[in-house]
């Protein structure tokens, strides 16, 4: 496993700011597959549709619990209490459902506080272009040139693999010079998951086999087996940075300030 009892908290932040990513799809079924390895896990979800809440809603009690966290603005006259969005203090793994158009402060919270950060990419020009400009705005404004956390993209909802938008977004993957981890195909056994509330590495390994294999290098990475799919040094933190030049000059930034929804209620 990635990390042993007891170990600081492990923050996976799911994030791009084009909406239809797949984002959900990929924080539930991570949070599916450390919830089955009995690790104490919980899904705090910034997105003000709520996807990754409503599934947890349908998961059956019959499986491990994983804890669900409101941090999406309140709609109307509507409030959050302090509950909704409290994240408990012995969670050991915490999958970040980042809104799409995360920008300003938040972009920059969310990003100082994620150990690993997964950028979900569909194979649309419209998404690739939103995606090369999010990634200039994680550097610029959210702070990834000074973070310690890993950054990995993800090809999600592909259809067709041998048509030219696939191949178009392959090139723009591997331009970045960044871990490119895998292709999740646009398949009907993630929205049986979806519906369900359960995982694909929850679900009979007969029906969801394909997925889990389409998976795996997603946890192998977050695990520290890093890929070198494109001959490139992707653990290497300089290749991340001379790569993003390409988008715009750097400039200094910090972070400061804490999450108030990862403290807990004032009357604990």
């Amino acid at each position: 496993m990635c990390r042993n009892r007891g170990s600081e908290l492990l923050n996976i932040l799911v994030i791009n700011s084009k909406g239809g990513s797949g984002k959900t799809t990929l924080t539930t079924n991570l949070a599916g597959y450390y919830a089955s390895r009995s690790f104490r896990t919980a899904i705090i979800d910034y997105d003000p549709q709520g996807s990754s809440l409503h599934w947890l809603k349908a998961r059956p009690d019959t499986l491990p619990s994983i804890h669900a966290a409101n941090a999406a603005p309140a709609k109307g006259n509507a409030h959050l209490s302090s509950r909704q969005g409290w994240v408990p203090l012995d969670t050991e793994v915490l999958l970040v459902d980042a809104p799409a158009g995360a920008s300003g402060l938040l972009l920059k919270e969310l990003v100082r506080k994620a150990n690993f950060i997964v950028i979900p990419v569909a194979p649309s020009p419209i998404d690739i272009r939103a995606t090369a400009d999010f990634i200039k705005d994680l550097f610029l404004v959210g702070g990834a040139r000074t973070t310690n956390a890993r950054m990995a993209v993800v090809a999600n909802r592909v259809r067709n693999r041998s048509n030219t938008t696939y191949a178009a977004l392959e090139r723009f993957l591997a331009s970045l010079k960044m871990p490119f981890l895998t292709t999740l195909a646009d398949s009907d056994v993630y929205l049986q998951s979806a519906e369900d509330g359960v995982g694909i590495f929850e679900m009979d390994e007969l029906i969801s086999g394909r997925e889990r294999q389409e998976f795996m290098p997603i946890v192998r990475w977050l695990d520290g087996h890093f890929p070198n799919r494109f001959g490139v040094r992707t653990e290497d933190k300089q290749a991340i940075l001379e790569s993003s030049r390409k988008w715009a000059a750097f400039r200094p930034g910090s972070a400061t300030g804490r999450f108030p929804v990862f403290q807990p209620p004032a009357n604990k």
